[in-house]
């Protein structure tokens, strides 16, 4: 049986957890004490998601770059592609909170949005 330490990421409490697997699956999650933490880790172990931000430039924005953010979890092996698509992207102005920059990032299905707005010169 294979066991895997964490530090939870789901609340400020920082619980440690010890994931154990077997045959590539979740047997148990000790060390949580809420059911954010059990959930954190089973789906570290079994399929690990972030969210990425980052920065585009704004092509006539009143600011060189907005703030961007996929609009929800991307799988972890797909961070490198996801920001090797981000930076070839360009914005132009003017940028709402929550316009799509990308559609469909790195083939997702999630779309990568503004998280400011950026006004024109």
């Amino acid at each position: 049986m294979e066991k895997r330490e964490l530090t939870c990421i789901g609340c400020p409490m920082g619980c440690a957890l010890t994931v154990s697997l077997e045959a590539g699956k979740v047997v148990s999650v000790e060390g949580y004490t809420c059911k954010r933490g059990r959930d954190y880790g089973e789906k570290e172990c079994t399929n690990p998601m972030r969210t990425v931000t980052s920065s585009v430039p704004v092509t006539g924005g009143a600011i060189a770059m907005v703030s961007v953010k996929t609009a929800s979890d991307i799988p972890k092996g797909k961070i490198q592609e996801c920001m090797e698509a981000i930076h070839t992207a360009t914005a132009q102005a003017p940028v709402h909170l929550g316009d799509v920059i990308l559609i469909n990032i790195a083939d997702t299905g999630v779309n990568l949005i503004a998280t400011k707005a950026v006004g024109r010169r």
